[in-house]
């Protein structure tokens, strides 16, 4: 791989995108009016609601770029990022879908059978499906090639599947995981563990699973323990081809790693810092303000090229991964920046929505870096893909 694989042709705002940005604008202005939800920090992680992502999938707002045979929509990548951006922006709970919409969707269409996606597709895009992501082990972490997690074929063709998988986001409301299982040896060499590795589509209903909590530090619960024991996944639900699982995590985590969400975690702290930065006129918060801002519109460039190169069915996998790395590492920056030069108590209970606002960034902050990747394994891939390690 050569740094060529790093340039990333620009990407000017289409006409369409701006169009729907409006569209949803005006959508989250009447739902804010009417109550039916307040802004948070983090929502596209913890804002679960079921009903408002049926009122997205309602104004064709999900599974916007799938074929329309699958209740998709047919628009471009450009304006999926608009309708994401001002969502994550307006900090709308939009955790329910998140994860079938931003990657599982786009996986069974690269992997799926006709008979997974017929079925499962137009229930995502209608806000009804929800999935979430089985990477992640207990001891494996980042490190996705280690892990322990094993699909045997049985004498009907069926996996038995046994191990566990961590960090699950929302599993206790989700109806699928693609789960990521070794079911042959390691080959040799140093990509030898790459071999032997398979993604299942499996029905978190299914007997022998069981999802155990794991609380964050203001007491919420998005993150689980999903325990497999002896579940039996029918031979059908193979999703792409047995044993060339690394291959499609890899793809897969372009989408995870190169959206808004990796710097807009954190924006309803930003804009309401920004406010109050404009309204005292105070030197060091503006000096401040300033800084985060152009950091912010850098990082949107590069999210938005990335998202270009996905319309063009390119992989950008390295520059989705430094992207992550950077746009994560801005979003704790955004706390570390605006607690040193506010003078408001943070509280999830302040009268101040800064103070709120301030609570609940520091509280989710330990998992900016860790989800999607830690940077440090970011870091490693970005290295060895640019051949210097």
């Amino acid at each position: 791989m050569s740094s060529n694989q790093l340039t990333l042709a620009p990407a000017p705002p289409s006409e369409a995108a701006e169009r729907v940005r409006l569209e949803v604008r005006e959508f989250l202005a009447q739902e804010l009016a009417a109550g039916t939800f307040t802004t948070h920090v983090d929502t596209w992680l913890s804002g679960v609601d079921p009903e408002f992502s049926r009122k997205l999938g309602a104004h064709g707002w999900l599974g916007m770029t799938w074929p329309k045979e699958y209740g998709g929509h047919e628009r471009t990548a450009q304006e999926r990022y608009a309708v994401t951006e001002e969502l994550l922006a307006a900090g709308a709970p939009v955790a329910a879908h998140w994860i079938a919409d931003r990657q599982s969707g786009p996986n069974l269409l690269r992997y799926g059978t006709e008979a997974q996606r017929k079925e499962i597709l137009p229930r995502i895009a209608a806000g009804e499906c929800y999935f979430v992501i089985g990477m992640s082990e207990p001891d494996s972490g980042s490190d996705l090639a280690s892990i322990r997690t094993r699909g045997v074929r049985n004498a009907d063709g069926d996996f038995v599947v046994n191990g566990a998988k961590i960090w699950t986001s929302n599993a206790h409301h989700s109806h699928y995981g693609i789960v990521l299982v070794r079911t042959g040896p390691p080959g040799e060499g140093p990509r030898g563990k790459h071999q032997g590795l398979t993604q299942l589509l499996v029905d978190l209903s299914l007997p022998g699973i069981s999802v155990n909590p794991i609380r964050i530090l203001d007491g919420g619960h998005h993150f689980n323990e999903v325990v497999f024991t002896d579940v039996v996944v029918p031979g059908d639900m193979l999703l792409g081809t047995e044993g060339a699982g690394w291959h499609q995590v890899t793809a897969e985590l372009a989408f995870e790693r190169s959206g808004p969400e990796r710097f807009l975690s954190t924006w309803p702290l930003l804009a309401e810092f920004g406010r109050r930065a404009a309204a005292t006129g105070d030197p060091a918060q503006l000096a401040v303000l300033g800084r985060l801002s152009s950091r912010a519109l850098a990082l949107r460039q590069l999210s938005l090229r990335i998202a270009a190169a996905l319309d063009r069915g390119e992989l950008p996998d390295i520059p989705a991964a430094l992207v992550k790395d950077m746009g994560t590492t801005f979003e704790q920056d955004v706390v570390d920046e605006v607690r040193r030069v506010v003078d408001v108590p943070a509280s999830l209970d302040s009268p101040d929505p800064l103070g709120r606002a301030l609570a609940e960034a520091q509280l989710h902050a330990p998992g900016y870096t860790l989800r999607g990747g830690t940077n440090e394994i970011l870091k490693g891939i970005v290295a060895r893909g640019l051949g210097l390690r």
